[in-house]
């Protein structure tokens, strides 16, 4: 048996009489094989299911009919589930626009910091607890017998019990902390990395600290608040937990729908219709942040060269 360094001299040996004889060797797609099993098998094959799924029909106590049928299509356009839909959008709109301005300031803070370990740790805490065990705290918090209601009546501020549960805006607050960490870590590693020297420059030539964070510093990090849109608006857009847990009925979102007509109607191909106006919608999201940010990377290897002309000009 050859030693393994003698080994390695006759594989690199044959490679170059290979290429000395003109064949080129490729090992790219050996290396990336198991890669694109395993996307095949746990991301590709799902999504074919949903699909083959939703244009089936609904099977007698469940399951499916190998029958191709519209039914699932045709409860898309139902008054009911418009109306969940947009509630949906509108909620995810709204939760992400103010975690990302919620986040931008600790990300920025953060990056600033001399203790940016001990805030980072602070950040990653919570995920350190249930999900769950985090929605039933904001129960016990804003619940008829909660502790803001126990504050406000012992400070005199109210004379009866307030439920601040199950409604649109205490479904926003909730999605709001359960999804702001991952909006601050990409925008801190973001901020992190930019030359806050440029700041300083522009204060010098006349504009005050917001017109330069507006006009220097977020141009510069839109790669960060893109990722950072991204992984806040994609779960909070399929949440089903926060809705049911603190929303109730009248804030139902798809996720609960789709939930329902799993357990309860056992409608599988109503439900994987609605998991396809999900899916379409994030991917539509995701394809029109990188459409972005490959503009803007565009942008700026044109304006780069631009400047070394001009440069080389002089």
């Amino acid at each position: 048996m050859k030693p393994p360094l003698e080994k390695h001299k006759s594989v690199l040996e044959r490679k170059n009489v290979l290429e000395r004889k003109g064949v080129k060797l490729n090992y790219g797609p050996l290396y990336s094989s198991p890669m694109a099993i395993w996307f095949s098998l746990f991301f590709l094959a799902p999504i074919v299911i949903i699909i083959v799924y939703s244009f089936l029909k609904k099977g007698l106590y469940g399951g499916v009919e190998w029958q191709l049928s519209m039914d699932a299509y045709r409860y898309l356009g139902d008054k009911v589930f418009i109306n969940i839909t947009l509630r949906t959008i509108t909620t995810s709109i709204v939760a992400t626009i103010i975690t990302i301005l919620i986040a931008l300031p600790c990300g920025y803070c953060i990056a600033r910091s001399k203790h940016q370990t001990v805030f980072l740790v602070l950040i990653i805490i919570p995920f350190w607890t249930n999900f769950l065990i985090r929605v039933f705290a904001w129960m016990n918090i804003l619940g008829s017998n909660g502790f803001l209601n126990e504050f406000l009546l012992r400070m005199g501020l109210i004379s009866d019990y307030i439920n601040f549960l199950y409604n649109q805006k205490t479904v926003v607050l909730v999605l709001v902390y359960m999804y702001l960490p991952y909006a601050i870590l990409p925008l801190f590693s973001t901020i992190d990395k930019f030359d806050f020297s440029l700041l300083e420059a522009a204060r010098d030539l006349g504009a005050n600290q917001f017109v330069s964070i507006i006009k220097i510093l977020i141009p510069n990090i839109r790669s960060g608040i893109f990722t950072a849109v991204l992984f806040t608006f994609i779960p909070i857009f399929g949440a089903y937990a926060v809705p049911l847990l603190v929303g109730g009925m009248d804030s139902y979102m798809l996720g609960n729908i789709i939930a329902d007509q799993l357990s309860k109607s056992r409608n599988w191909p109503r439900a994987a219709a609605i998991s396809m106006v999900l899916t379409l919608v994030t991917t539509a999201g995701v394809l029109i942040m990188m459409n972005i940010q490959k503009r803007d990377a565009v942008r700026n290897i044109e304006v780069k060269g631009a400047e070394g002309k001009n440069g080389g000009a002089e």
